[in-house]
Protein backbone atom coordinates (compact mmCIF):
# COMPACT_ATOMS: atom_id res chain seq x y z
CA UNK A 1 0.00 0.00 0.00
CA UNK A 2 1.31 3.45 -0.92
CA UNK A 3 1.99 5.73 2.03
CA UNK A 4 2.75 9.44 2.26
CA UNK A 5 2.92 10.06 -1.48
CA UNK A 6 1.83 13.64 -2.06
CA UNK A 7 2.33 14.70 -5.64
CA UNK A 8 1.93 18.08 -7.29
CA UNK A 9 0.84 18.39 -10.92
CA UNK A 10 0.08 21.16 -13.40
CA UNK A 11 -2.91 20.74 -15.71
CA UNK A 12 -3.13 23.69 -18.09
CA UNK A 13 -1.20 26.48 -16.39
CA UNK A 14 2.33 27.64 -15.83
CA UNK A 15 2.80 27.71 -12.07
CA UNK A 16 5.65 26.92 -9.69
CA UNK A 17 4.85 25.64 -6.22
CA UNK A 18 7.55 26.52 -3.71
CA UNK A 19 8.49 24.61 -0.58
CA UNK A 20 7.05 21.30 -1.85
CA UNK A 21 8.97 19.09 0.57
CA UNK A 22 8.15 21.22 3.59
CA UNK A 23 4.51 21.41 2.53
CA UNK A 24 4.33 17.63 2.13
CA UNK A 25 5.85 17.05 5.57
CA UNK A 26 3.41 19.47 7.21
CA UNK A 27 0.39 17.89 5.48
CA UNK A 28 1.47 14.34 6.34
CA UNK A 29 2.30 15.28 9.95
CA UNK A 30 -0.99 17.10 10.38
CA UNK A 31 -2.97 14.13 9.05
CA UNK A 32 -1.11 11.86 11.48
CA UNK A 33 -1.92 14.23 14.35
CA UNK A 34 -5.58 13.78 13.34
CA UNK A 35 -5.21 9.98 13.45
CA UNK A 36 -5.05 9.54 9.66
CA UNK A 37 -2.35 8.25 7.36
CA UNK A 38 -1.88 9.64 3.89
CA UNK A 39 -1.64 7.41 0.86
CA UNK A 40 -1.35 8.88 -2.63
CA UNK A 41 -2.78 12.39 -2.83
CA UNK A 42 -2.48 14.32 -6.08
CA UNK A 43 -2.71 18.09 -5.96
CA UNK A 44 -3.51 19.27 -9.48
CA UNK A 45 -3.10 23.01 -10.09
CA UNK A 46 -5.16 24.33 -12.96
CA UNK A 47 -7.04 27.30 -14.44
CA UNK A 48 -10.59 28.45 -13.76
CA UNK A 49 -11.78 27.02 -17.06
CA UNK A 50 -10.23 23.62 -16.38
CA UNK A 51 -11.87 23.38 -12.96
CA UNK A 52 -15.18 24.71 -14.31
CA UNK A 53 -15.23 21.84 -16.81
CA UNK A 54 -14.70 19.34 -13.96
CA UNK A 55 -17.38 21.07 -11.88
CA UNK A 56 -19.88 20.80 -14.74
CA UNK A 57 -18.99 17.26 -15.79
CA UNK A 58 -18.77 15.53 -12.42
CA UNK A 59 -20.77 17.70 -10.02
CA UNK A 60 -23.29 19.28 -12.43
CA UNK A 61 -22.42 22.76 -11.11
CA UNK A 62 -22.01 25.64 -13.55
CA UNK A 63 -19.83 28.01 -11.55
CA UNK A 64 -16.21 28.71 -10.72
CA UNK A 65 -14.72 27.33 -7.54
CA UNK A 66 -11.27 27.30 -5.99
CA UNK A 67 -11.12 23.59 -5.16
CA UNK A 68 -12.72 20.26 -5.98
CA UNK A 69 -11.59 17.05 -4.33
CA UNK A 70 -12.26 13.45 -5.22
CA UNK A 71 -11.38 11.05 -2.43
CA UNK A 72 -10.70 7.50 -3.57
CA UNK A 73 -9.77 5.94 -0.23
CA UNK A 74 -10.15 6.91 3.40
CA UNK A 75 -7.49 4.61 4.86
CA UNK A 76 -4.95 5.75 3.97
CA UNK A 77 -6.23 9.10 2.69
CA UNK A 78 -5.99 9.06 -1.09
CA UNK A 79 -7.42 10.95 -4.04
CA UNK A 80 -7.18 13.98 -6.30
CA UNK A 81 -7.46 17.61 -5.25
CA UNK A 82 -7.90 20.13 -8.07
CA UNK A 83 -7.07 23.76 -7.26
CA UNK A 84 -7.75 26.72 -9.53
CA UNK A 85 -4.79 29.07 -9.30
CA UNK A 86 -6.96 31.77 -10.95
CA UNK A 87 -9.51 31.53 -8.12
CA UNK A 88 -6.80 31.50 -5.45
CA UNK A 89 -5.31 34.68 -6.94
CA UNK A 90 -8.73 36.37 -7.08
CA UNK A 91 -9.58 35.26 -3.53
CA UNK A 92 -6.29 36.62 -2.21
CA UNK A 93 -6.82 39.93 -4.00
CA UNK A 94 -10.42 40.27 -2.78
CA UNK A 95 -9.48 39.33 0.78
CA UNK A 96 -6.40 41.58 0.62
CA UNK A 97 -4.12 38.77 1.76
CA UNK A 98 -0.96 37.23 0.41
CA UNK A 99 -1.41 34.75 -2.46
CA UNK A 100 0.78 32.19 -0.70
CA UNK A 101 -1.37 32.32 2.45
CA UNK A 102 -4.53 31.79 0.42
CA UNK A 103 -2.92 28.95 -1.52
CA UNK A 104 -1.96 27.23 1.72
CA UNK A 105 -5.55 27.70 2.96
CA UNK A 106 -6.99 25.99 -0.11
CA UNK A 107 -4.39 23.20 -0.04
CA UNK A 108 -5.21 22.66 3.65
CA UNK A 109 -8.94 22.73 2.95
CA UNK A 110 -8.67 19.81 0.55
CA UNK A 111 -6.75 17.66 3.01
CA UNK A 112 -9.21 18.52 5.79
CA UNK A 113 -12.09 17.28 3.66
CA UNK A 114 -10.21 14.00 3.16
CA UNK A 115 -9.69 13.75 6.93
CA UNK A 116 -13.44 14.13 7.38
CA UNK A 117 -14.10 17.77 8.15
CA UNK A 118 -17.20 19.31 6.56
CA UNK A 119 -18.19 22.89 5.80
CA UNK A 120 -21.94 22.81 5.13
CA UNK A 121 -23.25 24.14 8.45
CA UNK A 122 -22.15 27.21 10.40
CA UNK A 123 -20.64 25.03 13.13
CA UNK A 124 -18.83 22.85 10.58
CA UNK A 125 -17.44 25.94 8.85
CA UNK A 126 -16.14 27.32 12.15
CA UNK A 127 -14.36 24.06 12.95
CA UNK A 128 -13.01 23.82 9.38
CA UNK A 129 -11.67 27.38 9.57
CA UNK A 130 -10.06 26.66 12.93
CA UNK A 131 -8.34 23.55 11.54
CA UNK A 132 -7.30 25.45 8.37
CA UNK A 133 -5.69 28.12 10.55
CA UNK A 134 -3.90 25.48 12.62
CA UNK A 135 -2.48 23.81 9.50
CA UNK A 136 -1.63 27.10 7.78
CA UNK A 137 0.31 28.23 10.86
CA UNK A 138 2.20 24.93 10.87
CA UNK A 139 3.10 25.40 7.19
CA UNK A 140 4.02 29.09 7.53
CA UNK A 141 6.24 28.41 10.55
CA UNK A 142 7.99 25.58 8.70
CA UNK A 143 8.61 27.68 5.57
CA UNK A 144 10.11 30.71 7.36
Amino acid sequence: MIRNKLLYHLADIDFKLKDKRILKKCLVDFALSEGKETGEINYIFCSDDYLLDINKKYLKHDYYTDIISFQSDNDPLSGDIFISIDRVRDNAKNLKIDFRDELFRVISHGLLHFIGYKDKTKEDKQLMTSKENELINLILNATK
